[in-house]
């Protein structure tokens, strides 16, 4: 394989320009959610040009494939228009395996501050690196469509909206993404800010739960509003819900086991308009995470019994929603042993770290898994997955801040390493899949 590989990885340093002028626009453009107008044309437009048919899937997904069959049939063929949201390959039907490849493209609704020339005016920033990712996912399907006579199956790229509020991946999933063809494995990449390591660095995830299971919740506290002089005349929210905010770190200090690793965070709290009015309501905000879904259900329960007794007990009333969430991200042992030895063999062991070896290297600070939660764990739910992080910033050359602040920034020389990754890793899935 050293031939393709440094053929593919040389080729994507060549398109390095092209990698950051489009990262520079999508970054200058960062729209959040589902709400992807012109990130969509954007990529939709790329993909046209470099000769795929782009899909539509779901709210605000888009799909494309490539190949269809093994390299010495000659049945490699450009993306064809599936009619269901999913995608099909051309020629009809499944030949060989089917990988998928994903990128997200929403922001984050925070006003930045990163002092990069292109940055983003309208209110929203790319604090997580997701036109990183997008920018690679396009470079990977320009690889791939050079190498496409190689290809020994099916690559289907994944262009998904509103990562940052856990709710694109199903709705693609919803849309048929798995269908047409039947994907039989995915990865996906995501790049780190701030890490003591060379850009383009690869970290592999373990097999097993990699990302937490997300959940935003909502208490809402109901009181009986009075003239602040006056509070025997009403019931106060304020103090009610202060108890219950205290009281819900307890569920972590006293009813979890030590290595249970659960973190529930308050972020914001709110009530009241007037200085001299005890308020109506007042209202709690905030997150779960949570790596095992046994504990998940049971936090979430113990955080309705706990809001309900707290609030009766100062004779109001609690009302616990939970929105938007994601199960914890599931990494496939077979994907991840795979991951890593194709990521070798583009990158050099010294550029690929495994976090395996990494936690039971053991500095007994780590566990190598990550704290933040990802949405391609509805997808790692459905097949055999596998998360890499890939540093994407050094705090000695300036990259000091990390991801969702508003001056985060990316070091764009990870650029080329992904997009060889991404094509790189799919190409040789394929070819071992159709050699089993």
């Amino acid at each position: 394989m050293s031939n393709l590989s440094e053929r593919l990885l040389q080729e994507a340093v060549d398109l390095q320009p092209k990698l950051a002028e489009e990262r520079r626009y999508l970054h200058a453009h960062a729209e959040t959610g589902f709400e992807l107008a012109d990130t969509l044309d954007f990529v939709k437009k790329e993909l046209t040009e470099m000769g795929y048919e782009p899909v539509d899937c779901g709210r605000a997904g888009v799909t494309a494939v490539i190949g269809g069959g093994a390299a010495d049939d000659g049945a490699g063929a450009a993306g064809g228009r599936a009619d269901d949201g999913g995608a099909g390959a051309s020629g009809g039907g499944k030949s060989g395996g089917v990988f998928l490849l994903r990128a997200d493209m929403d922001a984050l609704p925070i006003r930045e501050e990163s002092g990069v020339e292109f940055a983003s005016e309208n209110g929203s920033m790319h604090a997580c690196g997701h036109d990183m990712h997008t920018a690679m996912l396009l470079g990977a399907a320009r690889l791939l469509k050079e190498h496409e006579d190689e290809l020994h199956g099916i690559v289907k790229l994944m262009f998904q909206p509103a990562e940052e509020i856990f709710e694109g991946s199903s709705d693609m999933i919803e849309s048929g993404l798995l269908e047409n063809p039947e994907v039989d494995c995915a990865m996906m990449i995501h790049v780190m800010a701030a890490m003591e390591l060379e850009p383009g660095t690869v970290i592999v995830s373990a097999p097993g739960v990699s990302a937490p299971g997300a959940d935003y919740f909502r208490i809402k506290v109901q009181g009986s509003g009075c003239h602040g002089s006056m509070p025997n005349a009403g019931v106060d929210p304020l103090p009610a819900a202060a108890h219950i905010l205290l009281a819900l770190q307890e569920i972590n200090a006293r009813e979890l086991p030590m290595g249970e690793r659960v973190v529930l965070t308050v972020g914001t709290f709110s009530g009241g308009t007037a200085d001299n009015v005890i308020a109506d309501t007042a209202e709690l905000g905030g997150t779960l995470r949570t790596f095992d879904e046994d504990t998940r259900t049971f936090v979430k329960k113990r955080m309705v019994q706990i809001a309900e007794g707290i609030a009766a007990s100062f004779r109001a009333e609690a009302e616990v929603t939970f929105g938007s969430g994601c199960p914890s991200l599931m990494n496939d042992a077979e994907m991840s042993v795979c991951a890593e030895k194709y990521a070798s063999e583009l990158l050099g062991d010294e550029k690929v770290l495994s976090a395996a070896k990494m936690s039971s290297a053991g500095d007994g600070k780590s566990s190598g898994k990550a704290a933040g939660s990802e949405d391609f764990a509805y997808v790692s739910r459905k097949v055999p997955s596998v998360m890499l992080a890939m540093a994407a910033g050094k705090p000695d050359e300036g990259y000091i801040y990390p991801q969702h602040h508003p001056g985060a920034k990316f070091d764009e020389r990870a650029l080329a390493y992904g997009s060889a990754v991404y094509a790189y890793t799919a190409m040789r899935w394929l070819e071992d899949s159709a050699q089993r």
